[in-house]
């Protein structure tokens, strides 16, 4: 992966939806839990916690290096996974932010934070801590299938994740088709716009 990730901060998740399949593109159900929530970049620390525990999400915010994404999925959705203390130590710990494919809870206290929480919702009651499980297992997050190392973007407009594999390619396509996109007039764009859209009308196909 490219080590420095300062050229493509400016990078949105529109952007790398456009050049990602829809596979990669995180169920809107987990979404920012609150207004204005700050945009996080970085690879993903994967978590598995099962139903009514969260004993691997406690565990990760020491493990999880500065910089990183904890991405975790939950079985349930019954249970926090995190509330304040857990947001304010990963806070301290360097960690961007969190993807949770489950709820939490403190809301309160995570706005005082100002941490970047992703989650489907929020809960009062918290999980137990009990069930060790595996270290940075492959996860479904969304229904998105996320290994460790896999790049997340998260921000107002969605969550998606870029296979570790591809993350070079993949950040450096979305880079000059944004590049294009912001260089080109809206004039110019609207010109071959309505020729694109008249093509498809006339051959009676719909385009995405």
């Amino acid at each position: 992966m490219i080590d420095s990730l300062t050229e493509f901060s400016h990078l949105t998740a529109c952007d790398l939806a456009d050049v990602l399949p829809r596979s990669q593109v995180v169920d809107r159900a987990i979404a920012p839990l609150l207004p204005a929530m700050p945009r996080i970049l970085g690879p993903a620390y994967t978590v598995y916690c099962p139903a009514g525990d969260n004993l691997m999400m406690h565990a990760a915010i020491y493990e999880a290096r500065a910089g990183s994404i904890i991405v975790a999925r939950s079985e349930d959705g019954l249970s926090a996974l995190v509330g304040g203390n857990v947001c304010a130590t990963a806070q301290q710990r360097g960690i961007s932010g969190l993807v949770i494919d489950g709820v939490v809870r403190d809301l309160g206290e995570i706005r005082e934070l100002g941490f970047p929480v992703y989650a489907r919702g929020l809960c009062p009651k918290p999980a137990a801590k009990k069930q060790p499980g595996p270290v940075t297992p492959i996860v479904d997050c969304g229904g998105v299938s996320i290994s460790p190392g896999d790049l997340v973007l998260a921000d107002e407009e969605g969550i998606v994740a870029l296979p570790v594999a591809q993350v070079d390619q993949l950040l450096h396509d979305a880079r000059d088709k944004a590049r294009m996109a912001a260089e080109t007039p809206l004039n110019d764009w609207a010109a071959n716009h309505r020729q694109v859209i008249a093509k498809a009308m006339a051959g009676g196909k719909s385009q995405p």
